[in-house]
């Protein structure tokens, strides 16, 4: 028999897998950083409030979990200004070969750090068992109790530790932001993604494998003070807006951030991702207003084949 988690870890990060290797998502997906400044500019507006509330430390850190090509990192370390910027520690964590970028240091394994974690579309790619129906597996029975004989499901329980031991490591915040599903609407996602289209997930090494992730079960084994939104919804409340305004250039630049806004917030592509948002000895109330809870959207998740 397949063991699926095996298989799945050593076509990311084996020797020759997908991500060790040094294959970058720009290449093969579109994500939140590829599209603009924009998101970098509402994680700062976060980590701002993440630093005041702890009362500006001497060293305040920005960690990108899963950081790729470091798109991320990058753009929060060259807008940062000010205070923040003269004491910002920016870190990115990636287990494939690391790029040079100024004022980004590149990690292995998760740091303990004080300011802002944040794991951007990391644990849809941390690799799951896999099981079909009936299945006595304690995760399932607790989190798909809905799952139907000879149906698949991935096992989160590895997510959930993840998740949990990384929000362990920070005094501030840690967010995680992804595709996913609750308890309400399981469904089997495990796919492949190569060269920007979605393909059948072979365990070869040549493609991303990715599934959904089960924010409820992420949310409980991480505990604390947590709230789950929608990434539309939070962008919007970290400031994240725009429309086309004024005449000649300057309309020709608001109306390019109104179209990348426009994007990041579509309800039916990365406005619908989640964020789940823990305080880490800060309240999560101080960071984000009230904000409808996030529901997860049938219609973003993979076509079957």
């Amino acid at each position: 028999m397949l063991d699926w988690e095996a298989a799945w870890h050593a076509a990311l990060y084996g020797p020759s897998g997908f991500f060790a290797r040094g294959e970058k998502p720009s290449s093969h997906f579109r994500t939140s950083p590829l599209v603009g400044p924009e998101l970098a500019e509402a994680l700062l507006t976060l980590l701002s409030r993440v630093d005041a509330c702890l009362g500006f430390p001497p060293v305040v850190d920005f960690v990108d979990v899963g950081a790729g090509g470091g798109e991320l990192a990058f753009a929060v370390r060259s807008l940062a200004s000010g205070s923040l910027a003269s004491r910002l520690r920016v870190t990115a964590v990636e287990l494939g070969p690391p790029v040079e970028l100024p004022g980004v240091e590149w990690a292995t394994s998760i740091p303990s750090c004080v300011g802002l974690l944040v794991g951007h579309e990391w644990l849809d790619s941390v690799p799951c068992p896999v099981v079909t129906g009936p299945s006595a597996d304690p995760w399932i029975e607790r989190w798909w109790p809905s799952l139907e004989d000879g149906s698949m499901a991935e096992v989160g329980a590895p997510r959930d530790a993840a998740w949990a031991a990384a929000v362990a490591s920070v005094r501030g915040a840690a967010l995680a932001i992804d595709y996913g599903h609750l308890e309400s609407s399981r469904r089997f996602t495990l796919t492949g993604y190569r060269e920007g289209r979605q393909v059948e997930p072979v365990f070869d090494g040549s493609c991303d494998v990715t599934a959904h992730v089960a924010f409820d079960s992420c949310a409980e084994a991480a505990g604390g003070d947590w709230v789950l939104v929608s990434q539309r919804d939070a962008l919007r409340a970290l400031g994240v807006v725009g429309a086309a305004a004024g005449s000649g250039w300057d309309w020709l630049e608001s109306a390019a951030r109104a179209g990348r806004v426009a994007e990041l917030r579509d309800p039916a592509g990365l406005g619908g991702f989640g964020w789940l948002l823990h305080g880490c000895g800060v309240a999560v109330a101080d960071l984000m207003p009230a904000l409808p809870p996030w529901r997860p959207d049938p219609a973003g998740f993979p076509v079957e084949e």
